[in-house]
């Protein structure tokens, strides 16, 4: 039986993540021709071109970018392998890859690092932000922070906190334009309207007490896929929008924004931990993981009287 070509599935993966033949044979202490002849090895096995190549710029093909989970996946599980192995004499070392959104990232996931780096001086860190869901098999992260109702998925997830979604606006702005007591009381004025959503303006309220529903439609004066720019525009006064209480909770807390409708509720969602599928990680992985589940056992917008359990 023929064995796989472990070698050239991961110069493979080094020539996508430097978008270069010389630049990953740098990298691994190869020569070029040895690291070409592996990715044509490995394409001639494949039967297909895993890369598009010009004089000046190198891409993947649609094959190599489904060939690029797998070999990220077989890098993972050796890798893992290999730090299980160490774990008893080695402390936990090595690059960890996370992609997290925006603003939570930034406010919240970067205050609570250097603890975690100062705990651990071998282990480095690369942050991705963006509001965008990552692949993290095929783009090579080993985790992600996800605020979301997470649907169903192959990968691993763990739940760290929930995340109430507000409808909020200014006191004066509800002073000038009446305080509702229905959600389309709401929608002949205009709002803020997020629109990283398969349905942006539209937003499912529950009444608590009855359990009834409405739709609440927005009429948007912004429009933007990340909602912390919406939050000069909120504070000054210029309409209302639903937001994650991360975002706003100081704001609530210092009385510059209200709490509007506080007996409508939008669908629960929560702050997430999100690994690839397989349940080999590297010891580096699993101490950041504990890590921040401790860091986000209590958030900071949870420490008050009135917020849930």
């Amino acid at each position: 039986m023929r064995l796989p070509d472990f070698e050239a599935w991961a110069i493979f993966a080094k020539v996508a993540e430097w978008g270069s033949f010389a630049r990953a044979a740098d990298d691994i202490q190869l020569s070029k021709p040895t690291v070409s002849k592996a990715v044509a090895r490995l394409e001639q096995t494949l039967g297909a071109s895993l890369f598009n190549r010009t004089s000046r710029q190198l891409s993947l093909t649609e094959m190599g970018r489904h060939a690029l989970g797998h070999a990220n996946r077989i890098i993972a599980e050796a890798e893992a392998a290999e730090a299980g192995a160490r774990d008893g004499t080695l402390r936990p070392s090595g690059l960890i890859r996370i992609a997290a959104p925006m603003t939570f990232g930034i406010k919240h996931l970067s205050p609570v690092l250097p603890a975690f780096l100062q705990r651990y001086p071998d282990i480095d860190l690369t942050l991705d932000f963006s509001d965008a869901i990552v692949d993290l098999v095929a783009e090579g992260y080993d985790l992600a922070l996800r605020i979301a109702a997470l649907a169903d998925s192959s990968l691993r997830a763990r739940r760290l906190c929930a995340v109430r979604l507000l409808l909020v606006a200014t006191p004066a702005w509800l002073d000038t334009t009446g305080r509702p007591t229905h959600p389309r009381e709401l929608e002949p004025h205009k709002s803020f309207v997020y629109t990283n959503t398969s349905a942006p303006g539209m937003i499912r309220l529950r009444h608590t007490p009855s359990g009834k529903d409405h739709v609440l439609s927005q009429a948007s004066r912004l429009r933007a896929n990340n909602a912390e720019s919406f939050l000069p525009a909120l504070e000054a006064g210029l309409g209302f929008g639903v937001f994650p209480e991360f975002m706003i909770w100081d704001s609530l807390q210092a009385g510059r924004l209200e709490i509007i409708l506080p007996d409508w509720q939008a669908p629960a969602i929560a702050l997430y931990l999100v690994t690839p599928p397989s349940a080999l990680r590297p010891a580096r992985i699993n101490a950041l993981l504990d890590y921040l589940v401790d860091a986000f056992a209590l958030p900071p917008w949870a420490r008050r009287e009135d917020a849930p359990a």
